[in-house]
């Protein structure tokens, strides 16, 4: 019996597992996150005086519910800059107070965290870490890849271009040069030691917060938590129900199921 084609059916079926994996990987968001961030480390790098600024890296560090992963922070005597990267495609809608914000690529639309609320756990970590006002502390977003802003947004959040144009315009000197060395070298002294351990582990954190967030109501017109009540007119008199917590400003409603 001849099993020549066989053989060569399971040649190119480990040929092809190697070459989905590895699209897979391309595709995957972790590997966009760290394309993310060689595009900004290539800005920090060709575009900002090394003697300035001083960036430091991929920065994770304990809080009192786990760990806070920070992927840029640029120390310079301008203030603490605390970047937030974001790889994504398509249009993109959000404003400054929306809890989520919406990435639409065709037909589909997908929901994501407010970055600005996320990098404000940022700020506020490092406030209380190096005992430092929030005005001494420039909270940045960048967004990376083939996306578009569909609506305004404000000042600190930009495309990589405008990332060093935002940083370059703060010209308030807020530290002195041993100020500088000092954060420097409390922010090393207080980062977890990086490594896949510590990185698995801050995912494991995010994980459960985001499975907690996924079990409380959220309201269906702005995004605001749901509070329980008791409905006190109409046919329903007595009956449970979602409300906004932002009544009477928002009026969405859920059913309680």
């Amino acid at each position: 019996m001849d099993f020549t084609p066989l053989l060569k059916q399971v040649f190119l079926l480990w040929y092809f597992i190697p070459i989905l994996l590895f699209i897979g990987i391309l595709k995957s968001p972790w590997f966009k996150g760290l394309i993310g961030e060689a595009m900004v480390n290539l800005a920090i790098w060709l575009f900002l005086n090394k003697q300035e600024y001083h960036p430091i890296r991929n920065v994770t560090l304990p809080t009192k519910d786990g760990t806070t992963q920070i992927d840029h922070i640029i120390v310079s005597k301008y203030g603490l800059f605390v970047v937030e990267t974001k790889n994504m495609k398509g249009w993109i809608f959000g404003n400054q107070n929306q809890p989520t914000w919406t990435q639409k690529i065709y037909k589909h639309t997908s929901k994501f965290q407010n970055p600005l609320h996320q990098n404000y756990k940022h700020t506020r970590t490092l406030e209380s870490l190096l005992g430092l006002s929030s005005n001494q502390i420039h909270s940045v977003i960048v967004f990376v890849g083939d996306c578009t802003f569909k609506t305004d947004m404000p000042d600190n959040v930009t495309y990589a271009g405008g990332f060093i144009r935002f940083v370059k315009s703060k010209r308030d000197i807020l530290f002195f040069p041993v100020e500088v060395v000092n954060i420097i070298a409390k922010i090393e002294s207080n980062r977890l030691l990086p490594s896949l351990k510590t990185h698995f582990k801050h995912v494991k954190h995010v994980k459960s917060i985001v499975n907690d967030k996924q079990m409380r109501k959220s309201c269906p017109l702005c995004g605001h938590p749901m509070i329980l009540r008791d409905s006190k007119k109409g046919n329903n008199v007595g009956q449970k129900f979602w409300g906004c917590s932002k009544y009477p400003q928002c009026r969405g409603t859920l059913n309680a199921i």
